[in-house]
């Protein structure tokens, strides 16, 4: 496991750049169907995107939760998921609507709020077996439903970003049979570079320390503190992932890029800590907030 260089200074906006130049993210995610309706996390991954910098954000949801995103989160726009009587996706229809309407994302992120299940799973292999070069971040129940799928290694095309937290990387090391504990400090970087170089991506391994690697090289925040431990901090995450990579991506890579997120997320965290005088009681959605100062710093500060 190969040391890593200190992170790249975050490149500098273009004074004349317009939406075309700061790039599209595309998130999917939400379930529709009873019991559990989930629709929160698009609406924070998102913001995750927007905050980061990315100039649009699709919400591609199942077609029921799309005006309640929207009302959350007006500066998305959203994509409507066809779904069945019961609510769930129908995933060859949703695959055409991805195809038809959000061609113009150069990024996407999948897997907020998804849900599992059959057709969950099959949303989730088709997304990650197009080879069209478009980076994805998988986050959530997508890393849940690769991990129920058999040999799913062998239809993974896309670019991708894994940002499982230790209980998803679990599933997905024991469906690959990967030997490695995602909670013990010493043992975290060598996780995930298994993983990264299991699966050939990027894998920002969540947790105290967040770990990213390559599967070559292997990184370790050294920033935040426990006021990250809250709900929907990691659907920020995936959203600040892919508007760093829609932004910057070709310039610096998905692996610089991912440290960036991280670095800036764990920022964001300090920032609110500071302002509140402790590190209990922050929303996801202040979070998200905190995103743009934090990026801000980051482009006269650069780490380790």
């Amino acid at each position: 496991m190969s040391g890593a260089r200190p992170l790249p200074a975050l490149p500098a906006r273009d004074p004349a750049g317009h939406k075309g130049t700061f790039g599209t993210v595309c998130v999917i995610g939400g379930h529709a169907a009873e019991p559990t309706v989930m629709l929160g996390s698009v609406v924070l991954a998102s913001l995750g995107a927007l905050r980061a910098g990315a100039a649009l954000c699709i919400a591609a949801a199942p077609e029921p939760l799309v005006p309640a995103i929207l009302s959350a989160n007006p500066s998305a726009t959203g994509l409507p998921l066809p779904v069945d009587g019961e609510g769930r996706l129908v995933p060859h229809a949703v695959a055409a609507a991805i195809d038809a309407h959000a061609l113009r994302a150069g990024a996407l992120v999948i897997g907020p709020g998804l849900g599992t299940g059959f057709a969950e799973s099959q949303v989730t292999m088709r997304v990650l077996s197009t080879d069209d070069g478009r980076p994805v971040v998988v986050d959530a129940d997508a890393i849940n439903n690769l991990a129920a799928t058999p040999r799913f290694d062998l239809d993974l095309r896309a670019p991708m970003v894994l940002t499982p937290h230790p209980g998803e990387f679990a599933r997905l090391a024991e469906a690959l049979r990967i030997h490695a504990d995602p909670t013990d400090p010493v043992a975290r970087p060598y996780a995930a570079e298994r993983l990264a170089q299991r699966l050939g991506c990027v894998v920002a391994l969540k947790g105290h320390g967040t770990v990213v690697s390559d599967g070559r090289e292997t990184w370790t925040c050294r920033r935040g503190n426990d006021v990250l431990a809250v709900g929907g901090s990691g659907d920020v995450l995936a959203g600040v992932v892919a508007g760093i990579v829609v932004q910057h991506g070709r310039a610096l890579g998905l692996y610089d890029c991912t440290r960036l997120a991280v670095e800036a997320h764990a920022i964001a965290g300090e920032r609110w800590a500071e302002r509140a005088g402790g590190t209990a009681g922050m929303l996801a959605a202040e979070l998200a907030a905190e995103i743009p100062a934090a990026l801000a710093s980051m482009r006269t500060l650069v780490g380790p």
